[in-house]
């Protein structure tokens, strides 16, 4: 193992932040190096560069029908968030990082996220850098994902963090707003409405549904949304319908598409959970903004959109409105943002400012270590 080495990088398949980021930090790597991206589907990337490798593994958290049922209810020690016994796919994904490890020598991985892959990175002597996220983290599991690594990457701004987080933890890590998109590319209102053929008079609410949960409730729209009929409610994602509910004419589901940095930029508000990508874009866009954050793990997205809201960036809702002036008491607060202060958190290039950042890390790691030969496979 040297400087010189390859990288990899464990991409967690839920949702699309983790795997838009990693392509964007593995494109600018791949300039340099080689890069391996360890993850559970091969279809969830944007556009990689020649010299990134996908390398298919099995979940580590979906069971596939040849596990253990009389270990499923085992315990877990408190270092560990998901080692179930008796799951040989585990097993297989686990092997095949280490004998990466051992053939490939890395200079260096990524884990973004697992706290079980951080520790075996460890356990195996190769330093690895951790994806930090927002959210009830003082486990002994992250605690020990942590402690173990070389450097914390922080997709969102310094001011965004945690007040909480211990500073051996934040003197480490390197923040990264926007990393995953590029603001720069945010086109104005104008702009995106003629792309969208959308009225420029029209006052527009788009609700933003991600990819990571079982879609927005659609219920709640439809009391925002009746209760401004002069406005257009638009929605894109997925959208979790009910049989109670009864839909005025101005609420408009547009599903999945392509493009949807140019809908916000096309937007007068927005709504939004507290996806990784879709506050990245809402950011760079600077506008009105309630955030609804959905279930996660550790509260993810409730720690994240109470950084947001403290930094008046944001108004969050705990739960939808489940009346129409809940709504409009949400759309009061969210008109005093400061859209300027927004666009300040969004962040510029992260991509570029990451790649430095690890190479640094690389060459102070491995500073006089004499490159070694590739290990000959005895077969």
């Amino acid at each position: 193992m040297s400087a010189s080495g390859p990288i990899g990088y464990f991409v967690h398949h839920q949702g699309r932040g983790h795997a838009e980021r990693a392509a964007a930090i593995a494109n600018k790597l791949a300039l340099s190096r080689d890069i391996s991206l360890f993850c559970a589907r091969d279809d969830i990337f944007p556009d990689l560069h020649d010299n990134v490798a996908i390398v298919r593994i099995p979940s580590l958290f979906e069971a596939r029908g040849d596990e253990a049922p009389a270990m499923a209810s085992l315990p877990m020690p408190d270092t560990v968030h998901c080692a179930p016994l008796g799951w040989p796919a585990i097993a297989e994904a686990f092997a095949a990082v280490a004998n990466w490890f051992a053939q490939d020598r890395p200079s260096l991985f990524i884990t973004d996220v697992s706290a079980e892959l951080a520790q075996l990175a460890r356990l195996c002597s190769v330093p690895h850098i951790a994806v930090v996220q927002h959210g009830e983290r003082s486990d002994p599991g992250h605690m020990a994902a942590y402690d173990s690594a070389v450097g914390l990457l922080a997709p969102y701004h310094e001011t965004l963090e945690q007040p909480e987080r211990p500073a051996r933890h934040t003197g480490k890590t390197h923040y990264a707003p926007g990393i995953g998109i590029d603001g720069s590319k945010i086109l104005s209102r104008d702009d995106a409405r003629e792309v969208l053929g959308l009225d420029s008079a029209a006052d527009v609410v788009l609700v933003i549904a991600g990819g990571g949960g079982e879609g927005t409730p659609n219920t709640p729209l439809t009391l925002g949304a009746r209760a401004e009929p002069d406005s257009r409610w638009i929605t894109i994602g997925k959208v979790r319908r009910e049989w109670h509910e009864t839909e005025p004419g101005n609420l408009e589901h547009r599903g999945w598409v392509d493009n949807p940095e140019v809908w916000i930029a096309a937007a007068d508000r927005l709504v939004s959970s507290c996806g990784n990508t879709t506050v990245h874009m809402a950011l760079a866009a600077g506008k009105p903004w309630v955030v609804i954050p959905e279930w996660r793990y550790f509260d993810e997205q409730v720690r994240k959109a109470e950084a947001l809201q403290r930094e008046r960036a944001a108004v969050m809702a705990r739960d939808w409105p489940s009346y129409s002036a809940a709504w409009q008491k949400l759309w009061r607060d969210a008109a005093s943002i400061n859209n300027a202060r927004q666009k300040s958190l969004a962040g510029h290039d992260a991509a570029t400012g990451i790649v430095t950042w690890l190479e640094e890390t690389i060459a102070t790691l491995w500073a006089g270590t004499p490159v070694r030969p590739a290990l000959e496979v005895v077969r």
